[in-house]
């Protein structure tokens, strides 16, 4: 068990004991949290490597999965391209050698890629497996996170080209990260000596008898920054309140179009927008393209199914293979006919 989830669970039991003198006052306000539940949240990756799950993958592997899941927002080689600044570069043998990254030392680097600046290997995996491929977080398997990982060291010259990465070498790997003795831990949020950082006492006092759920901005500023409910990541169960009605809330906005939920549960909405252009081209841009093209509906459920860069520039479409057959003619036939949004 990691830190994080022992830290966690002591917390579970607490509530679970304020739990039952509270449930008597506000019955059906909160809960302990399941172990199943738990277990979900533990997914942290701890700098010793505990949390890290058993699995291992190669070189080889990483590179196919790296052309299919990666090359679109990080280059083939994981020197970037239009989308996101370098992975890889900057390092050296020496640096490999001493954990210092020289052009660090040198004030010289006109650019900081990952492996200049990350210490500890296991902040990669850890941030891997919750992140990516970002318009499908989460959906790697553990051995498929050692595998682009493995790929990632290789491209940094940190690991050979027939090398396998697993839960039982990754420690030694760590051994040769560029940066590893380039992070300080004399600062109050690590060099705690044993004792908290912090000091506070709970006070428990004068607290409300009655709970009231639901957003504290007054009516006039609930629509100050567009509808909440469109501004969250798919990813995940938090969900801002719709708030497009207008102040007060005067008659409720028409429903959406069903397009609009699977747009965004399929992570449409992460490189497009319907009227405007984002990394890829806005649906509206693509509907006045393909207007009097018949065979526009079978081409872009191909071109969807498969990936691509090329016809709106150099910016590639990663394969959006998790998106059902059904799913990607509904939402191809929804673009092609104008995306209304009700």
């Amino acid at each position: 068990m990691s830190r994080f989830s022992e830290l966690l669970l002591a917390g579970c039991l607490i509530a679970a004991a304020a739990n039952a003198s509270a449930n008597s006052s506000f019955p059906g306000v909160g809960r302990a949290a399941t172990p199943s539940e738990v277990k979900a949240w533990d997914i942290d990756v701890r700098p010793d490597f505990k949390g890290l799950p058993p699995g291992k993958g190669s070189v080889d592997q990483g590179i196919e999965l790296w052309e299919a899941k990666c090359t679109a927002c990080h280059g083939s080689f994981g020197e970037s391209n239009e989308v996101f600044t370098p992975l890889v570069g900057g390092t050296t043998k020496e640096d490999i050698e001493t954990g210092r990254v020289g052009a660090y030392i040198r004030q010289d680097a006109p650019q900081r890629s990952t492996l200049m600046k990350v210490p500890t290997l296991s902040t990669l995996w850890d941030y891997i497996n919750r992140a990516m491929p970002w318009n499908a977080p989460k959906s790697l398997s553990p051995d498929e996170v050692y595998a682009v990982l493995a790929y990632l060291l290789h491209l940094g010259e940190i690991v050979p080209a027939d090398f396998t990465l697993s839960d039982k070498n990754i420690a030694e790997v760590q051994k040769r990260m560029p940066n590893r003795n380039g992070m300080t831990t004399k600062h109050g949020m690590w060099d705690i000596k044993g004792k908290p950082d912090v000091k506070n006492v709970a006070c428990m006092k004068n607290c409300k008898t009655q709970i009231t759920m639901g957003s504290s901005l007054p009516d006039y500023a609930r629509d100050a920054h567009g509808n909440l409910a469109d501004q969250n990541r798919v990813i995940g169960a938090v969900r801002g309140q719709q708030t497009s009605e207008g102040a007060g809330g005067a008659a409720a906005a028409p429903a959406p179009h069903p397009a609009m939920d699977l747009m965004k549960k399929s992570g449409c909405s992460g490189c497009h927008g319907i009227a405007s252009k984002i990394l890829g081209p806005s649906f509206r841009d693509i509907a006045k393209r393909y207007k009097d093209d018949r065979g526009a509906e079978s081409q872009l459920i191909g071109r969807v199914k498969a990936g691509g860069s090329g016809t709106w520039g150099d910016v590639a479409m990663p394969p959006q293979a998790h998106v059902s057959d059904a799913d990607t003619a509904a939402l191809i036939k929804w673009i092609l006919s104008g995306s209304p949004e009700n």
